[in-house]
């Protein structure tokens, strides 16, 4: 086994991920509940950076409901954001599963 290939391949892949890592931060993970009734979006780092509530959503007598469709809304751009995550780590590595990044 070459110990200088992988070296240099370990520091391809190190390369790759930083890029990567970059690239993720700056998406945005938009996803919505109700039908487009509640709207958020996530940076690349998970942050809640727009929430979008259409008024006709608001019942003063039904606060669950509008927490749900929130709660909804958060859960599946963390998802979209994970899921990118996952893919791009799985593209750099070749699938291996290599414990710690994931």
């Amino acid at each position: 086994m070459d110990m200088g290939k992988m070296m240099r391949d370990l520091q391809k892949m190190q390369s790759k991920m930083l890029k990567a890592q970059n690239d993720l931060k700056a998406q945005s993970f938009d996803a919505e509940a109700g039908g487009g009734m509640v709207k958020v979006a996530l940076n690349g780092q998970g942050v809640l950076t727009m929430i979008k509530i259409n008024p006709e959503v608001v019942d003063k007598d039904d606060v669950e409901a509008l927490e749900d469709l929130i709660m909804a809304a958060f859960n599946a751009a963390v998802k979209k954001k994970d899921d990118a995550t996952k893919s791009s780590i799985s593209d750099i590595t070749g699938g291996m599963k290599i414990p710690g990044l994931m």
